[in-house]
């Protein structure tokens, strides 16, 4: 029965996954062909010239973009978490394991979606102070600078520290934060997204520096991500890539 529910977890995970992939590809494809032909993106949120104001419709497209982007980058680092929650439920003698790995998710993604929303705002004001090109990419070095400038910084933080430590042990997590019944997973599951979000925040705001579709970029956040909750010593590497992005923020800065 463990390694069934292993089996059917690994491939929700992977499902979820790739499906947002999937429409992040399809996004940027159709964005770079509206670029190559000097026209307007069939998809709204994306088409808008720069200066044009954006109505409901724009809005709440780009939050299904983000919304779709943060499933694709977090699923891969939050993996270990839902299947060590299986086999913890399982060996509890709990029922309807896998629907309840499919609610911690569920509860996960809702903190990332919360998320997704203030990141549309943000683009939204970008966009309108004219800082953010039709392609999505940051058309100031200064803020550019200023932003990966806040990213490194932020790898150094106290706040970082303590978020990181609780994303990178889901069995310290688990044994504090265990509650019964599909309500508790649900809260157990916001709880642990809290942490990420927590954690990853500012690293995401890294997307309006090289362009929030540039796929190699989301791909490499994504990767650095999980590397840093999952690898030994991740920790370090977070703090050696804080100072790397601090290096880079001046260096743009005084170009």
């Amino acid at each position: 029965m463990l390694r069934r529910d292993r089996t059917v977890v690994v491939a929700g995970l992977a499902a979820v996954t790739l499906v947002a992939w999937a429409y992040l590809f399809s996004v940027a494809r159709s964005m770079d062909a509206a670029d190559g032909m000097g026209a307007m993106d069939m998809a709204p949120e994306m088409a808008m010239p720069q200066m044009q104001r954006w109505g409901a419709v724009e809005l709440l497209l780009l939050f299904v973009m983000w919304a779709v982007m943060m499933v694709a980058m977090m699923v891969p680092s939050v993996a270990p978490l839902v299947l060590m929650f299986a086999r913890a439920n399982r060996e509890k003698g709990g029922s309807r394991v896998v629907g309840s790995a499919g609610i911690l998710l569920l509860g996960y993604l809702l903190m990332w979606a919360g998320f997704s929303v203030l990141a549309t705002l943000a683009q939204w004001g970008l966009h309108s102070a004219a800082l953010l090109s039709p392609m999505m990419v940051s058309t100031s070095s200064v803020l550019g600078g200023l932003l990966l400038m806040a990213a490194g910084v932020f790898q150094f933080t106290p706040l970082k520290r303590a978020c990181l430590v609780r994303c990178r042990s889901p069995l310290s997590f688990l044994m504090l934060h265990w509650r019964e019944g599909q309500r508790g997973t649900f809260i157990m599951g916001l709880k642990h997204g809290a942490y990420c979000v927590g954690c990853c925040w500012m690293l995401m705001t890294l997307l309006f520096v090289a362009g929030v579709m540039n796929l190699l970029w989301v791909a490499a956040i994504a990767v650095f991500v999980l590397v840093e909750k999952v690898a030994p010593r991740g920790d370090l590497i977070g703090r050696f890539a804080g100072g790397t992005l601090i290096v880079a923020a001046i260096a743009l800065i005084v170009r």
